[in-house]
Formats: structure tokens, C-alpha cells, sequence
């Protein structure tokens, strides 16, 4: 099967690319090509594997192109940030709503006897608390999004878009919600959320972080491999498992920034956690704390999906998958 991956070259592009290329099938059928769309050329390591090849260049720009190629299957991961759409509201438009609207419809136009699967990563950012409808304490299944951002509202909308075009028989849809992901390896990114790999990645490497929100701040987060975890089960899943075409959300682990500092503190010492330093912002602290902290789903149960144990197994799980980056002495 050929396959497309948007955002291939970023971090959970790359890293959905190399789980495909180990596991060398797909819902039972070969991977014989796996294109990585992104704006950067895809890591050294991707490109030397035959199967593997590079579409380079604005999203935009390539998507008419890539409706012609045959895909059987597409991860759409490909996103302008959070705090990159509150910034900038012409990008957060032209890269979420235009683009992920430009690909589907070449799809559309260029699909053949059979309709490619679309796994499209929304965000749990589609929640937020509105005086018309406040959160929800746990949000589940049946939790009407009400975002409270751009790239929330950009999320939703396309989550729409995917619905509606699967309705039509245009593509084989189906939409994840991802959480927080943590730790995420490389430099900080644009997303609100950032600080929550930095007060981990930055002190495990020696290096002194920013958290802008208050210790007590709880988080829905998940561990790099639990979120492609779930991107693969949910492209995987029969039309029937996954349960419609509303989007599903990934599971949470629910941690306070505390219990954050307090696993950094099991596996790396209480020198580690002193180079974080607090400095609230209130945009920051007002986005983040907007987003829902506890999730219940029987829809994901169903699909054998499983949160996080605990953070610190995800704190472990970044030293192993990073052993290059953690230059302080560990005590694990």
C-alpha cells in the first residue's frame, strides 16, 4: 500500500514513519511506499529507506499534486500551532482550514475504484469553557466542543470537513483528538503547551526552563508512543468499531505540572527540578487552562486503548528514546 504522512518531517510525523517502516504493514497490507509532505526534507534516517520518499515545499502548494498519486491512506498531521494561530491569523487559516480543505478535495477528485482511509489529528483544544455551556468537569464521548482559540476552532472546523466528505463516500474518514504530547525531543515549538516537554527536556539536558503556569495546573497528556498508538488503532479500526464519524478522543493521563516536576525529580534528582523556574504568563496560563484535564471514553476502551500508567514512565520513556539529549547523571 502507498501512504501519505503530512507533517512527515516533524516530530510525531517522523516518528508515526519509522513505527510504519518497522512494523511493515498496515491493517493487514504491506507498506510499500510511505511519502513524507512537510515543509522540511524528512530526517537522514527516513530518507535512507528505499521505501520512503520526500514531498518538500509549502502543503499548500502540493496538495493538487498529491490528490493524483493513489494513496490508500493518509495521516494528516500537518498544522499550524496554537499559539503560531493566535499570533498570526492569516497563517493559522491558510495552513489549518485552506490546506487541510485543498487536500481533501484533490483526494476527492482523484480518487479511484476505491476511497483513500484519512486519519486526520484534531486536538483536544476543540473543548474550552463557554459562559453559554461551561466544561464539564470530565469530558466524554458526548461533550459538545465549544473551542476558545483559533487553532481550536481550526481543529473543529476540519474535523467537520472530514465528517462530511466521508459522509459523501469522498474519503474513508475518521478524526483522532490528540492530547498534550510529552516529552517531545528538539527545540520548542509554537504550541501554548511547549513548556510541558521543556521543563522536562531542558533540566535533563542541563539547561534551565520557563513554566508560565502555576504548580496546581492539571493536564490530559500522553506519551509519544501512546499517541501513535492511537493514530494507528484508529486508522486500523472497521468503520463499524470506531463508532460514526464524530472524532474520537485519545486517551489522558491527568497530571498536575507538580507531579510533573515531582517524576522529573524520581528519575534525574531535585537538582534537575531546580532549573525550573516559575514565571507565570497569563495568556499561556489562560489558554492552557482552558483545556479539559480529564477524559472518559468508552469508545476508545473499545478500540483497546489505554492512558499512560503514570509520568513518570513517560519521563523514562523520553531517556530511552533520547539517550543523546539526558547529560545529567540519572538516578534510575
Amino acid at each position: 500500500m502507498k501512504l501519505l504522512i503530512t507533517g512527515g518531517a516533524g516530530f510525531l510525523g517522523a516518528r508515526l514513519a519509522r513505527t510504519l517502516l518497522a512494523r511493515g504493514q498496515l491493517n493487514g497490507r504491506k507498506v510499500n511506499t510511505l511519502v513524507l509532505a512537510d515543509l522540511f526534507p524528512p530526517p537522514a534516517d527516513l530518507m535512507a529507506d528505499a521505501r520512503v520518499q520526500a514531498r518538500t515545499g509549502a502543503l499548500l502548494d502540493q496538495c493538487a499534486a498529491l490528490g493524483t498519486e493513489g494513496f490508500d491512506g493518509v495521516f494528516h498531521l500537518a498544522s499550524a500551532v496554537s499559539a503560531e494561530c493566535e499570533l498570526d491569523f492569516e497563517l493559522g487559516l491558510r495552513s489549518n482550514l485552506d490546506t487541510t480543505r485543498a487536500l481533501l478535495d484533490a483526494l476527492r477528485a482523484h480518487r479511484g475504484t476505491t476511497v483513500p482511509r484519512f486519519v486526520f489529528a484534531s486536538s483536544v483544544a476543540v473543548f474550552g469553557s463557554d459562559p453559554a455551556l461551561p466544561l464539564p468537569a470530565v469530558v466524554q464521548d458526548d461533550t459538545l466542543p465549544t473551542p476558545q482559540s483559533s487553532y481550536g476552532v481550526h481543529k473543529f472546523i476540519c474535523e467537520q470537513l472530514v465528517a462530511d466528505y466521508t459522509r459523501k463516500g469522498f474519503i474513508d474518514g475518521r478524526t483522532a483528538r490528540l492530547m498534550t504530547v510529552s516529552v517531545r525531543p528538539g527545540r520548542p515549538n509554537g504550541a501554548a503547551s511547549g513548556f510541558l516537554s521543556g521543563i522536562i527536556r531542558e533540566p535533563l539536558a542541563g539547561l534551565d526552563a520557563v513554566c508560565p503556569v502555576a504548580p496546581e495546573t492539571r493536564i490530559a497528556l500522553a506519551s509519544p508512543a501512546r499517541t501513535i498508538e492511537g493514530l494507528i488503532a484508529v486508522f486500523e479500526a472497521s468503520r463499524e468499531d470506531f463508532g460514526g464519524r464524530t472524532a474520537l478522543n485519545l486517551p489522558a493521563l491527568t497530571v498536575s505540572v507538580q507531579q510533573m516536576l515531582d517524576a522529573l525529580a524520581a528519575v534525574a534528582g531535585p537538582e534537575a527540578v531546580a532549573r525550573v523556574r516559575f514565571e507565570p504568563d497569563a495568556g499561556v496560563a489562560r489558554m492552557v487552562g482552558g483545556w479539559p484535564a480529564r477524559f472518559e471514553s468508552a469508545r476508545r476502551e473499545r478500540l483497546g486503548l489505554r492512558p499512560d500508567t503514570d509520568f513518570k514512565s513517560i519521563v523514562l520513556q523520553y531517556v530511552q528514546d533520547n539517550p543523546a539529549a539526558v547529560t545529567i547523571p540519572l538516578r534510575v
